[in-house]
C-alpha cells in the first residue's frame, strides 16, 4: 500500500527538515532587509518563517528557525548594526519569538497526532474492508461502507447490480451525492440519532446511474475503534420499489372501496326507506281490496256461479298473500332501521318463547321438540327472538309431510367471544347446490303451492345475525332434513 504524505514527511531526513528552517529564515531575512531599505521595520516575516518551519519540519526545525531568526534580527536590525549586542529594551522581541515558536510547535504536534490517528483509522478500515470484501461480494444484497465524512470506501457486487456504478466509479464519492439520496427527515436529525444509538433504519429514495429512482429499506450500522471513536458506517439497502408501488395501489383501491361502500350504504338506506314507504302506502288500499272482496263474496255468494265464486276466492287469497308479503317487507326493513337495545339475555328463554308462538299454528301436529342447554348471551332480545321464530317456523313448515316431526335446537360452540346455535329438522331438506339462494330476499327453493311463504324470513334472520357480528349458513339433503346454523359475536354486537 502506498504510504501517505504524512508518512513521507515523517520519513524525511533531518537535513531536509533543518534545511527548510534555514531556507525559510533566509527568505524572511531577505524580505526584511528589503523592507528595511524602504525604512519600514517588520518582524512578521520572521514569525512566518518560524511557523513554516514548525508546521512542516517539526519542533526541531522550529527551534532552529527561532535561533536563526533571533541572530538575524539582532545582527541586522538592532542597534548597533552588524553586531550581536542586545539591549534590555530588545528582550520583548525575543520573548515574542519564543512564545510564538512554542505555540506553533504545540499546535503542529497536535495536528500531526490527530492526522496520524485518522490515517491509522483509515488504513485499518481499508484493511478490514479488504479482508471482508470477498465475503460481502458473495451476496446480492446491496452493501457498501462509508467513512465518517460519507466517502464510500467499499462497494459490493449487490450495490453495483442495483445502482449501476462499478466499485471504481463509486469508491471515493460522497454516498448521498452519488445516489442523490432523499431522506424522510432532516439529515442532521438522522445523523444525531445514528451517532447516539449506533443504528438507524428507514426508507430512502435513491437515483441509479441510469436516472431511475428506487425506494430502499436502508439499515445503517456504526463501526467504532478501540477508543470507541466512530470510524465507519456499514449501510445495507434492499430494493422495495415494487412493494411500495403495490402498497400505494392497495391504498388507492382501499380508498376507492371505502368511497364505494359509503355510496352503497347510502343507496341501501334509500332503498330501505323506499321499500318501507311503498310497503306502508300499499297496506291501506290492499285492506280495502280484501275487505270489499270478502263483503262481495258474503253478500252475493248465492247469486254467483261456481266460477265466479272461485274468482273471488283467488282475489282474496292473493290479497292476503300480498298483505303477508308487505308485512314481511316492513319487518325486514325495520331490522336495518330499528335501533338495537343490547343486554344480557337468556337464549334458552328466547327459544321457549319462540316455540310457544309457533305452536299456536301447529297444535294438531305431532312434533318432538329437543332443546339442548343454551347459554346467556349479549344481544338485542326482540331481534334474536324474531330470528328464532323465523327459523323454528321454517322447521315446522318443512316437516309438515312427516308423520312425526323432530326439531332440535342447540349449541355447537360456546366461547367467551362467540357462540354457534343451530335449528335442525327432519323435513324435506334441500339441494346443497342451491344453498347460496337460501338467504336472499324473495328466494324460494320450493313452489308456493307446496309450501307457503314470501321468501323473506331467512333474509331477515341473516340481517339480524349480521347486526350481532355473526353469520348464518345451512346444511341439508333432499328428503334428509336441514340444519340452520348461526353465530353470534359478543364483540361484534353494535
Amino acid at each position: 500500500m502506498a504510504r501517505s504524505k504524512f508518512q513521507l514527511r515523517n520519513a524525511q531526513s533531518p537535513v531536509l527538515r533543518y534545511g527548510l528552517a534555514v531556507l525559510s529564515v533566509s527568505v524572511a531575512l531577505g524580505g526584511a532587509l528589503l523592507i528595511e531599505r524602504l525604512r519600514l521595520r517588520n518582524i512578521t516575516l520572521f514569525l512566518f518563517a518560524i511557523a513554516v518551519a514548525a508546521w512542516y519540519g517539526g519542533t526541531g526545525a522550529a527551534m532552529l528557525a527561532l535561533l536563526l531568526s533571533c541572530i538575524s534580527f539582532a545582527y541586522f536590525f538592532i542597534e548597533p548594526s552588524h553586531t550581536l549586542y542586545i539591549s534590555r529594551s530588545d528582550i520583548p522581541y525575543f520573548i515574542l519569538f519564543a512564545l510564538f515558536a512554542w505555540l506553533v510547535s504545540w499546535f503542529s504536534s497536535v495536528r500531526q497526532r490527530v492526522e496520524a490517528d485518522l490515517l491509522q483509522a483509515r488504513e485499518k478500515l481499508e484493511i478490514e474492508v479488504s479482508e471482508r470484501s470477498s465475503l460481502l461480494n458473495l451476496t446480492h444484497d446491496t452493501i457498501f461502507v462509508r467513512d465518517m465524512s460519507d466517502s464510500i470506501r467499499f462497494w459490493n457486487r449487490g450495490a453495483e447490480e442495483l445502482y449501476g456504478w462499478t466499485p471504481e466509479q463509486a469508491i471515493g464519492k460522497i454516498s448521498h451525492e452519488l445516489l442523490r439520496t432523499v431522506f424522510p427527515s432532516p439529515l442532521d436529525d438522522i445523523q444525531a440519532e445514528f451517532l447516539r444509538t449506533g443504528r438507524w433504519e428507514g426508507e430512502l429514495k435513491h437515483t441509479k446511474a441510469d436516472g431511475t429512482q428506487v425506494i430502499v429499506a436502508s439499515r445503517w450500522s456504526l463501526r467504532r475503534d478501540e477508543r470507541e471513536q466512530p470510524i465507519a458506517v456499514l449501510e445495507t439497502n434492499n430494493d422495495i420499489t415494487v412493494r411500495k408501488r403495490r402498497e400505494q395501489e392497495i391504498q388507492s383501491l382501499n380508498q376507492e372501496l371505502a368511497k364505494r361502500s359509503t355510496e352503497l350504504e347510502a343507496i341501501n338506506k334509500e332503498l330501505e326507506a323506499f321499500a318501507y314507504s311503498v310497503s306502508h302506502d300499499l297496506r291501506a288500499p290492499l285492506r280495502h281490496m280484501a275487505g270489499f272482496a270478502e263483503l262481495l263474496r258474503n253478500s252475493a255468494a248465492a247469486s254467483l256461479n261456481e266460477k265466479s265464486r272461485r274468482y273471488l276466492t283467488v282475489i282474496l287469497e292473493a290479497a292476503n298473500r300480498m298483505g303477508t308479503l308487505i308485512d314481511d317487507l316492513l319487518a325486514f326493513s325495520r331490522i336495518s332501521r330499528a335501533e338495537a337495545h343490547y343486554s344480557t339475555v337468556s337464549l334458552k328463554q328466547i327459544v321457549q318463547d319462540a316455540i310457544a308462538e309457533v305452536r299456536q299454528d301447529a297444535n294438531e301436529r305431532k312434533i318432538v321438540w329437543k332443546i339442548d342447554s343454551l347459554p346467556e348471551w349479549y344481544g338485542d332480545r326482540s331481534m334474536l327472538r324474531q330470528a328464532m321464530v323465523n327459523l323454528i317456523s321454517n322447521a315446522v313448515k318443512f316437516t309438515r309431510a312427516r308423520s312425526q316431526a323432530e326439531i332440535e335446537i342447540g349449541c355447537t360452540d360456546h366461547q367467551n367471544d362467540h357462540v354457534v346455535l343451530f335449528v335442525r329438522d327432519n323435513g324435506v331438506g334441500f339441494d346443497m347446490k342451491y344453498s347460496n339462494k337460501l338467504f336472499g330476499v324473495f328466494q324460494r327453493l320450493h313452489p308456493q303451492e307446496a309450501f307457503e311463504g314470501t321468501g323473506i324470513g331467512l333474509a331477515t334472520v341473516q340481517r339480524i345475525v349480521q347486526r350481532h357480528g355473526g353469520r348464518v349458513w345451512a346444511e341439508g339433503k333432499v328428503e334428509g332434513g336441514a340444519t340452520f346454523y348461526f353465530s353470534l359475536s359478543r364483540t361484534g354486537a353494535h
